[in-house]
């Protein structure tokens, strides 16, 4: 089971969350797209841009931050990140 933990934070407080699990046979990457697919989804947003940075430091850590840098349209709390929190 692959599982993909998001959360906003707007001020340091988290404004909403969500997991998504996938058990498909599917790549890590392919998982982790379609993942932030749904979040995008959940939360009603455009889906945001992997920057160089957010790229590594989601390699490093199996956690990445999306800051307004990252999306093309404005977005009402400072980043949203997400953490893998379990995988096969």
């Amino acid at each position: 089971m692959f599982r993909l933990w998001a959360r906003t934070f707007k001020d340091t407080r988290m404004i909403q969350d969500t997991c998504i699990e996938d058990s498909s046979d599917d790549t890590r990457t392919h998982k982790i797209f379609r993942a932030l697919d749904e979040i995008c989804y959940q939360f009603d947003l455009g889906k945001p841009i992997w920057l160089d940075k957010t790229i590594a430091e989601f390699k490093r850590h199996d956690k990445a931050r999306f800051t307004q840098d990252n999306f093309i349209e404005t977005i009402d709390f400072d980043y949203l990140e997400i953490q893998v929190i379990e995988e096969d």
